[in-house]
């Protein structure tokens, strides 16, 4: 999808052709004709603009012949499998070319569909190193909100884990430890490219669009402290889990041993009497209650031998 939009005199967002100078152009998930026509309209080097369509392509910050190329890992949620929310991140990325911004996103993006809607004020087009750095701010801060989801999540999974270790509840803190890894792989790579471009100033800068930069990578460090902290707990969280459940498996294995012990006592003698030899009480009338009794004694005593050695 293809989408152009030009600050008005009055700080509104409208729509505008991909020729009009100081435009921001928005690519989601663009067609090959749209990318055509981009890359005609602007001047934009086709490399550019085809390298955040990579799922894989790692943050990065280039210019080259006054373009300029800045890839940022954003993170995004959506639905898995099982229905429950599952977070990822995928590349955006934003070029400075010829008087014109361009965005390129795999998806839409909620940040990107705020800054079309004008939900950011004070935002204009033509600016488009604040416009950046406003996008690089609000990607931070939206790391630091899905985190705040991702430790509520933890928590929910954890009362119900207490109350029954089901495969499901563990599949889920796995999930969200995958989550974790991403974020904080993405936001390291992430810091990378901010302090990049506080040191090499590779895009003009005013002393606001500064203050906006030490912003985003202020935003970005304790995104990476709190994704860590958030990472440290689950996992200790899941080995403590892992632990109880191979204790409680412990603990069952142990009772029916116990069990299968005291059963066997009524086996060995009925077995003991069941021979075809002369055996003490063989001829009594009550040599049958005689066995019965000794398996009942015998059985009694492994369980209170068993009792006291902590088996049941």
């Amino acid at each position: 999808m293809l989408r152009c939009y030009l600050t008005s005199d009055t700080g509104t967002m409208e729509k505008a052709e991909p020729t009009a100078k100081g435009a921001w152009i928005h690519l989601t998930a663009p067609t090959e004709d749209e990318l055509r026509q981009v890359e005609a309209a602007t001047g934009v080097f086709p490399d550019f603009v085809r390298a955040p369509l990579d799922d894989e392509e790692l943050p990065r910050a280039e210019t080259d012949e006054g373009q300029t190329l800045i890839i940022f890992n954003v993170p995004i949620l959506e639905n898995g499998s099982n229905g429950d929310p599952s977070y990822r991140v995928l590349p955006l990325g934003m070029i400075i070319a010829n008087d014109r911004l361009i965005t390129v996103c795999l998806q839409p993006h909620p940040v990107l569909e705020d800054f079309a809607a004008g939900k950011v004020k004070g935002l204009h087009t033509h600016k488009r190193t604040r416009f950046v750095f406003y996008l690089l701010l609000k990607a931070a801060g939206l790391y630091l909100r899905f985190l705040d989801q991702v430790d509520r999540r933890t928590n929910e999974i954890e009362d119900r884990l207490m109350a029954s270790t089901r495969n499901e509840e563990v599949i889920r803190l796995l999930q969200l430890s995958k989550s974790l890894t991403y974020f904080t792989t993405s936001l390291r790579s992430n810091a990378i490219v901010l302090e990049k471009l506080l040191k090499t100033k590779m895009l003009p800068m005013y002393p606001e669009d500064e203050d906006l930069l030490e912003d985003a990578i202020t935003e970005n460090r304790q995104a990476i402290e709190v994704a860590d902290i958030h990472s440290n707990i689950l996992s200790g969280t899941m080995d403590a889990f892992a632990s109880i459940i191979s204790n409680n498996l412990g603990r069952v294995l142990r009772f029916l041993t116990s069990v299968t012990i005291v059963l066997a006592i009524p086996t060995i003698v009925a077995s003991y009497f069941g021979q075809n030899l002369t055996l003490p009480f063989a001829s009594h009338p009550l040599a049958f209650w005689f066995s019965i009794g000794i398996s009942v004694v015998l059985s009694v005593a492994a369980i209170l031998w068993l009792v006291k050695k902590k088996m049941f």
